[in-house]
C-alpha cells in the first residue's frame, strides 16, 4: 500500500500543476445543477488524467470520479472516489484554496487517501492502521476544548434549503467556541482537523468524493467522522458530516 501511496502522490502532484498553470482568460466555465454548482475544464481535464493514471497504478480498480458518469461501489475490490478539484468556486475567483482527493477503497471501506494542496504543496496522506501525515510527517488532531476550539463549516450554494438550519447549528457553535470560518473546500477543512489548524468541521450535505480521502486522513490523526447526527459515513451516497477531534 505505501508503494500505491507513493505513485498516487505522484499523479496527484503532476495533476495540481494544470491547476496551477491554469489559463484563468481563457478558461471554459459549465453549470451542474445550478447557478452555483460549477465545474470547469480543468475539473474535467485533471479528472480524466487522474482515471487514466490511476487505472495504471491499480487496473482492476474502479473508478468513481465527481465529473460525468462513474462506476457503482462494489461490497468488495478496489475503487477509487476522487475530487479533481475540491473547491471549484475557489478555484474559479483564483481564491487559491482548493484540492485534489483521491481515496481507495477496498469494499465499502478507505484503505488510503491522499488530499492535495497545489498552492501550498501540502499533500495529505494516510494508510488505514498506519496514521496520517502532511509532507511525510505525521501529524494529530488537536487536544482543545470546544470553547478554545477553531470551528469549520460548510454550506453549498446550491443547497441552499439547508442553509438556515446551518447557520442554526453554526449560532449554537459562534457563542460556544472561539471563533468559526467558512473555507468552501471539505476536503482541506477536514484536513485541517486532521493536522490541529482547525478542531471541528461540520457541513449538512457532501458527497463521498467530498470527504473520501479526507475521513481517512482525519480517523488516522485521532480524530472522529460521522454524519451530524453521530451516525456512521456512508460512501454511497450524499451525506451530512461532523469531523473533531476526541474531546469535543
Amino acid at each position: 500500500m505505501t508503494n500505491i501511496i507513493n505513485e498516487i502522490s505522484a499523479l496527484v502532484t503532476d495533476c495540481g500543476k494544470i491547476i496551477l498553470n491554469a489559463d484563468r482568460g481563457k478558461m471554459a466555465i459549465d453549470i451542474k445543477s445550478g447557478v452555483a454548482d460549477l465545474v470547469t475544464e480543468y475539473d474535467k481535464k485533471i479528472q480524466a488524467q487522474l482515471e487514466i493514471g490511476l487505472k495504471g497504478i491499480l487496473p482492476e480498480a474502479r473508478f468513481i470520479g465527481e465529473e460525468g458518469s462513474h462506476d457503482e461501489l462494489s461490497d468488495d475490490g478496489y475503487a477509487f472516489i476522487v475530487d479533481p478539484i475540491d473547491g471549484t468556486t475557489n478555484f474559479v475567483k483564483d481564491y487559491h484554496h482548493s484540492a485534489i482527493s483521491v481515496a481507495l477503497l477496498k469494499g465499502k471501506e478507505a484503505v488510503a487517501g491522499i488530499v492535495y494542496n497545489p498552492y501550498l504543496d501540502e499533500m495529505f496522506s494516510a494508510i488505514k492502521g498506519q496514521g496520517a501525515f502532511l509532507n511525510g510527517k505525521k501529524i494529530s488532531v488537536s487536544a482543545q476544548p470546544l470553547d478554545k476550539a477553531l470551528v469549520l463549516f460548510g454550506s453549498a450554494p446550491y443547497n441552499k434549503e439547508l442553509f438556515p438550519k446551518a447557520i442554526e447549528i453554526l449560532t449554537d457553535y459562534f457563542y460556544k467556541a472561539l471563533d468559526i470560518r467558512r473555507s468552501g473546500s471539505a476536503a482541506l477543512d477536514l484536513c485541517s482537523v486532521a493536522c490541529g489548524r482547525a478542531d471541528l468541521y461540520f457541513e449538512l450535505i457532501v458527497s463521498p468524493w467530498d470527504f473520501a480521502a479526507g475521513k481517512l486522513i482525519v480517523e488516522e490523526a485521532g480524530g472522529v467522522v460521522t454524519t451530524i447526527d453521530g451516525e456512521p459515513l456512508s460512501f454511497e451516497g450524499k451525506t451530512s458530516i461532523s469531523a473533531k477531534n476526541n474531546v469535543i
